[in-house]
């Protein structure tokens, strides 16, 4: 049964407002709580019950799996690993997530380790949010840890997001992208107070003429803290690019570090990067539209954020 944190956790990460429809995996405080699986979608626990794997037959489209992961409990440091193995021709999508509630002042936290095997001419779509909250005063720490490998042709989309309220984060997404497989990463991470949050991502364009493409938004305000490091490594003709852009508040700082190795002459690697504040003609505009300062701020940050 779910109690009133989890469905508020359930509610941020995922967008559930209960058990949902269709295929899904729920693990609350380091345990199984609740399990579906479809004729089309498959999912069991790994042999130690660290985590789950999850595999899509072949050809199944329109179809989706729901995997959050909720903590509540003090002093817990939860590790999954989880393993998806896509079939040829299917098209489905991933919703995934963890919600931390703390309420004391022990620290609580999870590492979420998941890799995806995308079949040649799969398609997929991962959700990915996380988010702690809570009147305790316990650290609260996200490490996620996810790793591509998609075959020819393949498609993966994911949005990578960080809500609020994450004391501690080092996310590391790799990636390895077969012939005209594809590839989009969209990371979206806001930190306030005195948050640490460090993205860490390496691609390798493997395949002839595959594409890449890190988007990465970061807003760091207060004292807090976001380094974001990326690599792109061409090994054939390819298209690649990053795209990396933090407003900073306060006395928020912020490393950015995008580097591009090309190891084929035919080989195309972009890159864009910019750091700094809100621009003051853009409160200025909304201000004079009738939006008090704090209005303007918060709508700069969504449309930045969206």
């Amino acid at each position: 049964m779910l109690d009133a944190i989890d469905k508020e956790l359930l509610k941020a990460v995922a967008d559930l407002e209960s058990i949902p429809k269709g295929a899904y995996n729920i693990r609350k405080n380091g345990k199984l709580l609740s399990r579906e699986v479809t004729a089309n979608i498959e999912i069991e626990s790994n042999e130690d019950g660290t985590g789950i794997e999850i595999r899509v037959k072949p050809g199944t489209v329109n179809e989706s799996v729901h995997i959050p992961v909720i903590l509540s409990q003090a002093d817990l440091f939860d590790v999954v690993k989880n393993r998806f193995i896509i079939g040829e021709d299917s098209d489905v999508t991933i919703i995934a997530g963890c919600g931390i509630h703390c309420g004391s002042d022990k620290p609580e936290g999870h590492a979420g380790v998941h890799e995806f095997y995308i079949k040649k001419n799969a398609k997929v779509k991962y959700v990915e949010k996380h988010y702690a909250t809570g009147p305790g005063k316990g650290r609260r720490t996200l490490n996620p840890v996810t790793k591509v490998f998609i075959e020819q042709n393949g498609h993966a989309e994911m949005e990578l997001t960080q809500i609020g309220g994450v004391d501690e984060a080092r996310r590391i997404n790799e990636a390895v992208l077969g012939p005209n497989a594809s590839l989009l990463i969209t990371e979206r991470v806001m930190t306030d107070s005195d948050q640490q949050a460090v993205s860490e991502n390496k691609i390798i364009l493997e395949g002839r003429d595959c594409k890449a493409e890190l988007i990465s938004r970061s807003v760091i305000k207060d004292d807090s803290k976001q380094d974001f490091y990326a690599t792109l490594e061409a090994r054939e003709r390819c298209y690649g690019h990053l795209e990396c852009d933090a407003i900073v508040m306060g006395n928020g700082t912020n490393e950015t570090v995008p580097a591009l190795r090309s190891l084929h002459p035919d080989a195309e690697l972009t890159h864009e990067a910019a750091i700094g504040k809100i621009a003051n003609d853009q409160l200025v505009k909304l201000m004079s539209l009738g939006m008090d300062y704090d209005e303007a701020v918060n709508h700069i940050i969504r449309g930045f954020l969206k």
